[in-house]
């Protein structure tokens, strides 16, 4: 009998998910996270600007602190219509792209409601599935097993392409200079 022991690479390996620390969130009755390496703040649903020609997923741009920043609506991204705005909607303000880099963005992500952090070791994670999640394959980076069910682990840069990114960030500069910003 031999005996393996999982890494951080294996898991890499295994499909893209690592042990550690997520946010986990809630979107359309179904439990999602997000690597916190990503995650810059959470605040709570305020007002939308909306951006013309902006593609349907982007809900609209909020002023923080002096910036536009994108909104983008999940449940619109993953096919499953719009995120119905009630007391605990939250925006998820994820720094997307290598920090720094020329295609580093901040980017709202809208949900129904956040949950925790919560830790995942190795044997917490599996692979994502290949069919039945009712999202693309691609953007899932593997599955957390807690409890009785399952918390579908994203991949932040899939969802949010360095195309969606790019175009994203010329909507918040466009509408920062109409706005005199």
């Amino acid at each position: 009998m031999s005996i393996t022991h999982t890494t951080a690479q294996d898991a890499q390996d295994a499909g893209g998910v690592e042990a550690g620390r997520y946010l986990t969130f809630t979107l359309h009755g179904e439990s999602y996270a997000l690597d916190i390496f990503h995650v810059i703040e959470i605040i709570a649903y305020r007002n939308l600007t909306a951006v013309p020609m902006a593609p349907d997923f982007v809900r609209g741009v909020i002023n923080l602190r002096g910036r536009a920043v994108p909104v983008v609506d999940l449940g619109i991204r993953f096919g499953r219509g719009a995120t119905a705005v009630a007391r605990r909607t939250s925006i998820i303000i994820v720094r997307s792209g290598e920090p720094g880099g020329a295609e580093s963005q901040d980017v709202g992500i809208l949900v129904d409601m956040v949950n925790k952090v919560a830790g995942f070791g190795a044997g917490d994670l599996e692979p994502p599935p290949t069919f039945g999640s009712g999202i693309q394959p691609e953007y899932i980076s593997g599955m957390a097993r807690r409890e009785h069910d399952f918390i579908i682990v994203l991949d932040l840069e899939r969802i949010l392409s360095p195309s969606d990114v790019a175009a994203l960030a010329r909507a918040g500069r466009d509408l920062a200079a109409d706005d005199g910003s």
